[in-house]
This record gives C-alpha cells, sequence and structure tokens, in this order.
C-alpha cells in the first residue's frame, strides 16, 4: 500500500457540496492499496503512520508521533498514487481492483483507529474536494513495498 501522509493544522474533504470528514490538528493521509496487498502491508501502514516522528517536541523537533500528540487522521482513498508516469498520460493498472481497493481502504482506516487514533473518512470512489493546512510543510511518501 502506499500512502502521502501530511501534517496539518486542519482538513476536511466535501462530496456533492458536504463536509464528509474533517480534523482538527493531525494527519491528512492519501492512501491508495496496489496489487497483492493485504492486511499484512495495510497493517504495517497503518502503524507506520500512528508512529511516524513529525510532529514537534518541546524543544521544535520532529520527535512525537501522531499518538503521542493525539492528533487526529484523516483517511482519504487516491488510487491515483499508482500512476505509472513512463509517458505524458499516467496509467494506474498497478492500483489494486476497485472492490479490493475499497476493502483495503476500510480495513486500514480501522487499523488506525485500532491504535486509539480518532479517524475521519473520505468516500471510496466519490468526486472528492480536499482542503488542508499543511503544517510546516511536511509531506512524507509511504510504501510498504519499500519496508
Amino acid at each position: 500500500m502506499r500512502a502521502l501522509v501530511q501534517r496539518v493544522s486542519s482538513a476536511s474533504v466535501t462530496v456533492d457540496g458536504a463536509v464528509v470528514g474533517e480534523i482538527g490538528p493531525g494527519l491528512l493521509v492519501l492512501v491508495c492499496a496496489m496489487q497483492g496487498d493485504t492486511e499484512k502491508e495495510a497493517d504495517w501502514l497503518a502503524r507506520k503512520v500512528v508512529n511516524l516522528r513529525i510532529f514537534r517536541d518541546d524543544e521544535g523537533r520532529m520527535n512525537r508521533s501522531l499518538i503521542d500528540t493525539g492528533g487526529a487522521a484523516l483517511v482519504v482513498s487516491q488510487f491515483t498514487l499508482a500512476a505509472e508516469t513512463k509517458g505524458n498520460r499516467p496509467g494506474f493498472s498497478t492500483a489494486a481492483a476497485p472492490a479490493e481497493g475499497e476493502r483495503l481502504y476500510g480495513y486500514f482506516s480501522a487499523a488506525v483507529a485500532g491504535h486509539g487514533v480518532t479517524v475521519a473518512n473520505g468516500i471510496f470512489g466519490a468526486d472528492m474536494k480536499v482542503a488542508l493546512v499543511n503544517d510546516g510543510p511536511v509531506t512524507i511518501w509511504l510504501d510498504s513495498a519499500a519496508k
């Protein structure tokens, strides 16, 4: 599984003009299941996200995790993280099939929540508008295939 993680002061996702998920301080997690991914990759990614030490400590150093800060996670499905960009038009053939992608997206969100983190979500497959205030900015790319 792949994720683009952004430390945020706030973030929200809107579908058809209605806010369907929003958080205050925490992480916006854009996530994509890849072909062949299983619960094992989702569990690894969830542990990595909640324990990633990218929040400031009392000395201003990135030394605290989402769990340490009590922050929330806004988890948004984004199959375009699977983009293959050899040409000018991206291909997405390495992304998991939609039904499997949706299942693993839900599993990943539940796994993050299982670590005691408050989780808000987008809607899988919907046309979403994501708003965020990136704090830092801090943006981290994670890929379970690179573990």
